[in-house]
């Protein structure tokens, strides 16, 4: 069974840090790259980070550079999204995908992990 499912998040105080967990399986981890996605309460989803499984190249948000690092393990079933200096508008439920190193469609989603960052 292709699967993603999410572990780390939780309440945490403006300031703080919080690392996200993504582990995958049921699929070749090397075909696939991996993103983190976020919705908070009353917004739209929005793309958060992602890093490529050919060479680990890293994508961030604007919003969220500088704060957040994404990696993943050396067999890259389990891909991290470390998140720093987080403040409230951080909070939502963050979500990781992967789609195929070839396409464009993110396909597999997990269940999303519930951050809130409180003031």
């Amino acid at each position: 069974e292709v699967q993603l499912v999410e572990s780390g998040g939780g309440l945490v105080q403006t300031g703080g840090s919080l690392t996200l967990s993504c582990a995958a399986s049921g699929f070749t981890p090397n075909n696939y790259n991996i993103g983190w996605f976020r919705q908070a309460p009353g917004k739209e989803r929005e793309g958060v980070s992602c890093i490529t499984s050919s060479d680990d190249d890293t994508y961030y948000a604007d919003s969220v550079k500088g704060r957040f690092t994404i990696s993943s393990d050396n067999a890259k079933t389990t891909v991290y999204l470390h998140m720093n200096d987080l403040n409230p508008e951080d909070t939502g439920v963050y979500t990781c995908t992967a789609r195929t190193r070839w396409s464009s469609l993110w396909s597999i989603w997990g269940q999303g992990a519930q951050v809130t960052v409180s003031s």
